[in-house]
């Protein structure tokens, strides 16, 4: 099973920048796709509905920002759209695919500038939402896989500058805690499972190659962390600043 998760920068941009041709060629199960800032409605060519998929939107308030999609090529038992945080959910933040025994999710994490405080704050209030959220499911009789862009970079071989970004929004040290307690408490980070590289990225604030972060994540249960069979980066185009995250799972639906 491979999924494929992508963070746009608008999606119709990155569909311009051949992102829909580069991905006839991938043959994924699943494509997750975050920061789409437009609406459902607003995609009327052919190209943004593949046959072969099943393609669910959850749009933004006003459809101009954030939204998030999932493209399944198996039909799914049920879709769920938001977490059910109230003061989140109708910014297009989060859908789920379920299957019997196992769910797919697709997340966009809030966004918070180094000089806003309020919108930091506003992130870390998401985030301890999200903590809690993630240990209720674990005692449900399935797995998941959530794929996004999470803004949080996980360790110092996730940023190209950590040094110079230790006190940056996505590196700070509660984020980097947030996540170490995650990952120790029944979740794994897919790509981890099979790569150490400490120089591959998926996002660059501005040019390519200069101040990369590993952002863009699959994060998995930890049931599944010896099904990932291969994980990358794909670099070779750019469709958005960030790049699309390829995992390969030893897993039947």
């Amino acid at each position: 099973m491979r999924i494929i998760s992508f963070s746009a920068d608008g999606l119709r941009e990155a569909a311009d920048r051949g992102f829909y041709d580069w991905l006839a060629r991938q043959d994924a199960d699943f494509i997750c796709i975050q920061d789409l800032r437009c609406s459902e409605y607003d995609l009327q060519d052919d190209k943004f509905f593949p046959s072969e998929y099943n393609a669910y939107f959850f749009d933004d308030i006003n459809g101009k920002e954030n939204g998030v999609a999932i493209y399944c090529r198996a039909l799914p038992k049920a879709i769920m759209t938001g977490l059910g945080f109230a003061d989140f959910d109708m910014q297009g933040r989060y859908i789920q695919a379920d299957y019997e025994d196992i769910s797919i999710g697709c997340l966009l994490a809030p966004l918070a500038a180094n000089d806003d405080d309020d919108a930091q704050e506003n992130k870390n209030s998401f985030f301890e939402l999200l903590g809690n959220h993630l240990q209720k499911v674990r005692n449900k009789r399935r797995d998941f896989i959530i794929c996004g862009n999470w803004r949080i970079a996980h360790s110092a071989a996730d940023v190209q500058a950590s040094e110079q970004n230790s006190n940056c929004s996505g590196f700070l040290p509660e984020e980097r805690q947030w996540m170490d307690e995650l990952l120790d408490s029944g979740y794994a980070d897919a790509f981890r499972q099979v790569s150490s590289d400490s120089d591959a990225f998926s996002y660059w604030p501005e040019e390519r190659g200069e101040d990369g972060w590993r952002i863009d994540l699959q994060i998995i249960s930890e049931d599944l962390q010896y099904s990932v069979e291969h994980a990358a980066i794909y670099t070779g185009e750019a469709f958005s600043r960030h790049a699309p995250v390829i995992v390969d799972y030893d897993i039947d639906l």
